[in-house]
Parts: C-alpha cells; structure tokens; sequence
C-alpha cells in the first residue's frame, strides 16, 4: 500500500472512530498553564521565580531575568525601608520601588495597573513597564500564555543548533508502517534531527508552537499541537517503547481557529487504526506514556524532525 492509501485510509479511520468526540474549549484550560517569556522567539529560562498573573489579571514578570536578557544591568539600593530598583541599557534608564506602581522611565513617571512586587527574593514588575522601560515590543499571547519580547520569527530546527543524526536506531521501528521512512520524493530518509519541548516554537512546514497531551470530556486522549497556519498540519507518527510505529493523521473535525493566525490540531493517542493495518489487537490500551518520539512526517526533505515526549513513563 502506498504511503497516501495508507494516510486516506487512516483518515476515514480516524472520522469514524472520533465523530462523537466533543469540540475541545481550549480557553478553559489555559488559564492553568504556565506563562512564558519569548525574547526574538526564544524562550528565556527562569532558574527559579516564574512569571505569573496576579489577581486582577496583569501579567508580572521577574525583571531581572528579563532584563539582562536584554543586555541592560539591574541594580538595587535600600533606602528609609524601601527596595528601590535601577534598570540601564545604552538608551535607556529605569528607576522604581518595590511596594509602588509607580516608575521613572528616562525622566519621566509612568503608573502602572499593578504595584511593583518582591516575591521570592525577585523583583516582578507588570509586563508594561517591560515595553515602556527598555524601549521593546511586547505582547501577550493569550492562547498560549506567552509573552513575547522583541521579533516573532520563528527559527527553522536547522539553524537552532540541533545536529542531524544517523536514522539507524530508529530505522526499525520506522519500517513497521509502509513507505513511512520515505520522504516526498520517495527517497528513503538516512537522518534525524532530535528535539525537545523546550526547544519549541520552531519553523517545520508550518510553525510549531507546543505539543501538550489532551483530553476530551468523553475521556479520550489526544495530542494537541498548535501551529501557525493557513490551512491545516499534515501527519504525525509516535515512535513507541515496543519498538514500533505508530500514525496519526490529525481529527479535523476538532481543529480549533485561535484567530490569531494559529489553530489546535488534535492527533488521537490511539487509534483503531493500528489494529487494521498493523494487526494490533490491544490499541486502546496505548498510552501517552508509551510514546519515546513524536515525529513530524514529511517536515523537512533532509530529515525526520523527532521531539523527545517528556511524559513518556509517567
């Protein structure tokens, strides 16, 4: 069977077995997840403070961390009883008190919705001054709970750094699904280049924002991944702990529009699929956990892209 019989096949499998699933309300569950600090696309690592939203919703992030991302120097002084606080870069020069929201940004006073705070030994200040303070761009994400800081474009996995690597370890498990290994030109793939979650956003086919587990109300898990694009993201396959492979073609009748250029694409953890044409009898009994690799087919002409799944035995 070619590779597209098998992905047309798999598709009405997966329409048949998904049709009574419910349409995810992904707003209900993001407002638990973690918030982000992107500078130029890239995740800025917080060894110990987190950003957070407090209670009237403003975003606060801890600034020293951001700010020396940004080149500029922090600096605080104790005085009468009160922490102030000194940000400078090269353009521009930021003083405040922790306890006020209140700053002094090149001279001039600027109020803020939020005080300034001291929490867990850091400094958090809402993400306006951020913008106000050292001249950057900044939005919010709210689908995501991102922050992004400075340019949005996104780097291809290419140029983050990641080496490609032999395809050998993995060639078995691979070759379990028909042509899989092939790539559009039905050339048999001989790299891989492997990543983490951490690692995301990067730019596949389309870009890929986050790759986190779903699941709907009727209880059936899935892989939600959200993706800036137009019209829809292609296969995925999950390389398992049995050594075997695993596709998945996304549920379309559960893609969800963010309205920001971006969608959740919905891929079922187990599927029918698997026992009609890999003879798996006991699919359902597939789990999130189960899964070492989660690969993007037909994402690159040089390589398979694989993310390590970080709730794998779990």
């Amino acid at each position: 069977m070619s590779m597209k019989k098998w992905v047309l096949s798999l598709t009405a499998v997966a329409l048949l077995w998904g049709g009574t699933s419910t349409i995810p309300t992904t707003e209900a569950a993001s407002s638990t997840k973690p918030i982000e600090v992107l500078l130029n696309a890239k995740k800025i690592q917080f060894p110990d403070a987190k950003p957070f939203q407090d209670g009237n919703d403003y975003v606060m992030v801890p600034i020293r961390f951001v700010s020396e991302a940004l080149g500029a120097k922090v600096g605080w002084e104790k005085t009468g009883g009160q922490l102030a606080v000194s940000i400078k870069n090269d353009a521009h020069a930021v003083n405040m008190t922790v306890g006020q929201n209140t700053a002094t940004v090149d001279g001039q006073t600027k109020t803020y919705e939020t005080k300034i705070i001291l929490k867990q030994n850091r400094t958090f200040v809402p993400l306006r001054l951020v913008s106000e303070g050292l001249g950057q761009t900044v939005e919010w994400d709210k689908v995501g709970r991102w922050v992004w800081i400075g340019k949005k474009e996104i780097a291809a996995l290419e140029d983050t750094g990641h080496q490609a690597v032999s395809i050998e370890p993995y060639k078995k498990a691979i070759n379990t699904v028909p042509n899989l290994i092939n790539d559009v030109a039905d050339k048999p793939y001989d790299k891989v280049v492997i990543f983490k979650p951490s690692d995301l956003p990067i730019k596949l086919l389309n870009d890929i924002y986050s790759v986190e587990p779903y699941t709907a109300p009727s209880g059936v898990p899935y892989l939600q991944i959200r993706v800036k694009t137009k019209s829809t993201a292609g296969s995925i396959f999950f390389i398992t702990k049995y050594n075997d492979t695993r596709l998945r073609t996304p549920f379309r009748a559960m893609t969800k529009d963010n309205g920001d250029g971006t969608k959740m694409i919905y891929y079922p953890i187990y599927s029918s699929g698997d026992e009609i044409f890999q003879g798996i009898k006991n699919y359902k009994s597939f789990k999130l956990q189960d899964i070492e690799y989660i690969a993007f087919g037909l994402a690159s002409r040089e390589y398979i892209p694989m993310m390590v799944n970080p709730w794998q035995g779990n």
